[in-house]
Order: structure tokens, then sequence, then C-alpha cells
């Protein structure tokens, strides 16, 4: 999640060339009075739309889609205490429950992409959340892990699309002036998303039921799993009522839907009769190339004039170009594996595998830990001094061979203990990453994106690795909601950072080949994590720890510029 919301913080570009200086780092501009007759580029016609009720709805919409989002890679951690007997659990299952979505995100990535490109946000958004909402109910109908596992991989495919999209989505239906507020918004909505994870794991985990439905078995957990779907149901029955981003309809020529789009808008924001927007046409913002080999009829409206054509800005943030095939989209990677720029990726790929993979990992096993924590104090009667890091690794060990060996015996009995209580540190952990969230557009403003990524890189090594000499549970909870604060800010500064590494025309790319190589650490993270437990307490916490600092020197070393403090 951490790396969606960084595409949309403020970034501190370095100086390139005036044009792009200007283009990026000026504010946005005072939209003049519209003249009726000439023929609007988007940036204009969407300042014209207005900001008001259409605006507030779609961000209403946007609360459950985030919800969505956050689920999906989440819920897993949560069921892992619950479900280890009716799924007959081991550690590595744990691990791969943990990892699979990854593994279905990393795969339909280029399938997303192309579908983004040629068929429109609003229908992905639709068709994406309704999907995953299958495969969230098919989750809680698994009555094998490996059921599960193929459902939570499906998942991750289908919510690999809506994850990226939602936020260009939101992006392109706000004018400049309301761009930044927006995504700020969007962010906050993510971290409170995370914070009703454990809220919803603390009212129902803890419950006894057990239903039977013909042959499928119902349990707390199944139900838990079941609920989380309801966000990308309503999702997927929220956004047939917008419409399609205007900035897609007109990239692909068909300016008289985006102009019905921009006066549907209007309509909502001012209270006015559609035919009053003040445009009756939009500029052709088709690249002449593209154009060239158009033999339909998509563009219904003329364009009165070619200056209108020629001097229609186009944002560079938001310029989407339209692709005619497989082949476009290889010959817009090309630049990324050729030099000047090949060294320079590569750096930016392993950079974000390192971080992604130490912060998804401790952050996805911690609900099994404290599930540990708590259950161990219950048996020593609450002496939270005991309660070593140390202890818990080998007692969460030691209680899941022990649990799988109860499930094959039939004269063993295999208990769950699980209660309000288990989650509470949850709660702790997300709410520090609330905060995380809120301070890191100020503070990567304040002391530059490169000194936050490297200091904050660094202090989340010193806590995991610190985990060895926490002899508490407090002291534990404290550590991990340090790491989980300064893990989360690193990673949206990597992706300031390397948006502000590559020109215009290579952003979007770099940040999805970026995207897709951290998912691969958080997979091969949570996969390591469990095989490392069995082999003592310093491995799991060691390899988080070796990986952070490996992002700390390569962060120190990217050529970056910090700008000076902000007065």
């Amino acid at each position: 999640m951490s790396q969606q919301l960084a595409e949309n913080l403020p970034k501190q570009l370095p100086r390139r060339d005036a044009k792009e200086q200007s283009e990026e780092e000026a504010p946005a501009p005072v939209p003049a009075p519209p003249t009726p007759g000439i023929a609007a580029d988007f940036e204009t016609a969407i300042d014209a739309a207005g900001f008001g009720m259409f605006n507030i709805l779609l961000l209403v919409a946007a609360v459950p889609a985030a919800m969505g989002t956050v689920y999906e890679t989440s819920t897993m951690s949560y069921i892992l205490p619950s479900a280890e007997c009716d799924l007959k659990l081991s550690l590595l299952d744990k691990g791969i429950l943990n990892a699979i979505t990854y593994a279905g995100m990393i795969s339909s990535a280029v399938f997303w992409g192309y579908f983004a490109d040629t068929k429109g946000r609003r229908k992905l958004l639709i068709f994406g959340y309704a999907a995953d909402t299958i495969c969230v109910l098919g989750g809680a109908f698994s009555q094998s892990v490996v059921q599960l596992m193929v459902f939570k991989y499906f998942g991750g495919f289908c919510m690999s699309g809506p994850f990226a999209v939602l936020m260009t989505y939101l992006t392109e239906l706000h004018g400049r002036q309301h761009r930044q507020r927006i995504m700020m918004i969007v962010g906050i909505m993510f971290s409170i998303a995370t914070l009703t994870l454990p809220g919803l794991a603390m009212i129902i985990l803890p419950q006894n039921w057990n239903i039977n439905i013909w042959s499928f078995k119902m349990t707390a957990w199944q139900m838990f799993v079941g609920v989380t779907a309801l966000p990308s149901l309503l999702s997927s029955m929220l956004f047939p009522l917008f419409p399609e981003s205007p900035k897609f309809l007109m990239s692909r020529g068909r300016n008289q839907e985006a102009l019905e789009a921009f006066q549907f808008m209007y309509a909502l924001n001012t209270r006015k009769p559609k035919d009053s927007f003040p445009f009756k046409v939009l500029a052709n913002e088709v690249p002449e190339q593209v154009n060239k080999h158009k033999t339909h009829t998509e563009v219904k409206l003329p364009i009165e004039s070619s200056e209108a054509v020629t001097a229609a800005p186009v944002d560079p943030e938001l310029a989407t170009v339209a692709k005619s095939g497989l082949s476009a989209g290889l010959s817009q990677l090309r630049p990324l594996f050729t030099k000047p720029y090949l060294g320079l990726s590569l750096w930016v790929y392993l950079l974000n595998f390192c971080v992604l993979l130490g912060q998804n990992t401790m952050r996805l096993w911690l609900p099994q830990l404290f599930a540990s924590i708590n259950e161990y104090e219950l048996q020593v009667g609450g002496q939270s001094g005991q309660t070593s890091i140390c202890r818990i690794l080998e007692f969460s060990v030691n209680r899941t061979q022990s649990q799988l060996m109860a499930v094959k015996d039939p004269n063993a009995e295999c208990t769950v203990n699980v209660t309000a209580a288990t989650y509470t540190n949850n709660l702790i952990v997300a709410a520090a990453g609330l905060v995380a969230y809120m301070l890191a557009g100020f503070l990567v403003n304040l002391v530059g994106v490169k000194r936050i990524m490297t200091v904050g890189l660094f202090c989340a090594a010193c806590c995991s690795i610190g985990m060895y000499w926490s002899s508490s549970a407090a002291s534990t909870v404290a550590i991990a909601s340090l790491f989980v604060t300064m893990g989360s800010i690193s990673a949206t500064s990597v992706i300031s950072a390397s948006v502000s590494l590559f020109p215009t025309s290579l952003r979007t790319m770099i940040v999805s080949l970026e995207m897709m190589f951290g998912r691969l650490g958080s997979l091969l993270g949570n996969i390591f994590f469990p095989a490392l437990m069995n082999l003592g307490c310093v491995p799991p916490f060691f390899m988080i720890s070796f990986f952070m600092l490996a992002g700390c020197l390569m962060a120190a070393f990217l050529p970056l510029k910090n700008k000076a403090a902000l007065k």
C-alpha cells in the first residue's frame, strides 16, 4: 500500500532543465475565465467543471475502494492464529498465505496496464473489484489451505489493476488546484482502512462460531474473510454511477464522450443544466502519429481551428498516449534497458526490492507474533517481563508444530486461543502507521527525499535487529511501531525519489516496474521468514535488518541532491 500512496505525495525534483522544472514546480495557475467557442484542453475543461458535490461523492465512493485494496493484501495475516487448526497450517503454509497475493499481483501487472490504457479506468475498477469480490468469497468458503491459496492468488491477480488505477482515476477527475490535496486525503483513507482491519478482527475472530451448511463448514475466520469482501462489492456497485475519466477519453480521441463527462460533473457541482457548460468543443489531444492510422470516427466533435490543437497544453504527469498494441509498450520499455538509464533503473528496482521485503515481511508477520505473545502471557500468568522475542519465537514454532501434530492425531485436540486482546497491539501499530502517512509529505518536503529515506531505513534496520533484545510485550510493540513508521516513510520516499531521477516520459513505467520488484521482495520475504524461524531467534530479524541496511546504503549513494530545508 505505501508504494501506491507514495506516487501521490508532493515531490521535490532535481533541476534538469528549465522547461521541465517550470512544468513541475510552478504553482497551479488560476483558471482563466472560459471563452465560448474555443476548443478547451483537458486542464481548462476540468477547471470549468468545478469542485463540488460530484467530487465529494467520488471521494465517498473511494473509501470502500481503499478498504478493499488494503484488505486484499492484509487479511491473511490476521486469520493465521485462528485458522491453523482448520487448515492444518505449518509455518511455511503461513508464509505462503501471506505472500501468495503478491504473486498474483506480479503476474497480472502487464495485463492490467494494457487493459487500463485500452479499455479505460472505470471499466477496470468495476470489473476488478467485482472479480475480487468473487475471489474473496471463494476464500471464505475454502475448506483446505490449497483452496485458500488458489483464491488468494487470483484475488491478488484481480486487485493489481484497481490498486494501481484507483489513484490515476481520482487524479484525472480533479483539477490542478485540488489534485495534491485530494491525494493526501486518499492517503489518509488508506491508513484508516488499516485501522479498521484489526478492529474487525477483534470483533469477529474471538467468536466460537461453527456453522455447517451442507458440506461446508463455516467458522469465525471464514466469516471474517467473507466480511472483508463487502468493500470490494460496494465499490463494484458504486463506480458504474460515475463517468469514465475524461482524460482517458480525450487521449483516445473520444471527445464527445469526454464532453458529456465534463457536463455531468459540471451539472452536479454547480446545480446548473448540462447545456450551460461553457465549452462545446474539446481540443484534439490524440498524438498525430496515432491519429493518422485511425480509420474509425471516434472524434465526433470538430476542431474549430488548428491553433487549438497545437496550443493545448498537456499536463506531463497525466498525459496518456494511446497505445496501439504490445509493440508500443515494448518501445516504452526500451529506454530503461539501455544507457544512460540501465544502471540507474536497476539500482532503483533493487532498492525498492530491499525496502518492501523488510517492510511487508515484518508488517504481515506482526499479527502472528502478537497472537503468540498474548497466548504465551496467558500461559505464564501475565508475567510480561519474561516475554522476550526469542521466547515468543520458540513458543510460536513449537506451538505450530504441536498444533499440526494434534490435527493429524485423532486422540489429540487442536485448540485455538484467540481473544480481543490478541489484536490490541495491531491497533497500536496501525495507528503509528497512520501518523507516519500524515507526516510523510511534510517530512519529505522539509528535509529532502534522500535524507529522510536514508535515515528512515537506518532506523528500521536498527529496530529489526533490536527486536533480539526486546524483553517484554510493551517493548516489542514499541519497536514494531517504530519499525512500521520508519519503513512506511522510507517506502514513500523511495517512490518519490525514483520519479525524480527519470524524465517525465519514463515515470509511469519506472514506478510500475519498481512496484513489481517490490512485490517480489514482499513475496520472498514472507516465505523466507518462517523458514528462518525454524533456525532460531536471530536469523529472521537479521534477514530483515540486512535488507533494510542494504537499502539504506543504496539510498545514500543515489544521484539525488537534497534541497535546502524550508524556512
